[in-house]
């Protein structure tokens, strides 16, 4: 049995942050091509665009308790 611990950057701040890749919070990115893919977002983050949000009638993001800690590689989806 082993963990996993995802590692990147934060598409808000671009700082690198640990993240379950299972959990994560992420945001929608359109790319030159039209897709659209989903960036992760550091706690910081999220914790600085939440009050925007509710200002906006957005919901806040809430991030899993263990989205920033690892996973259990059976967690995993594999092809």
């Amino acid at each position: 049995m082993g963990f996993v611990l995802a590692h990147g950057r934060c598409i808000g701040c671009n700082q690198p942050f640990s993240f379950n890749p299972m959990r994560v919070p992420s945001v929608a990115v359109a790319m030159p091509s039209g897709e659209r893919i989903r960036e992760p977002i550091c706690r910081l983050c999220v914790e600085r665009v939440n009050p925007q949000r509710r200002a906006n009638g957005l919901p806040e993001i809430i991030p899993a308790e263990d989205a920033y800690d690892a996973c259990d590689e059976g967690e995993l989806p594999y092809d």
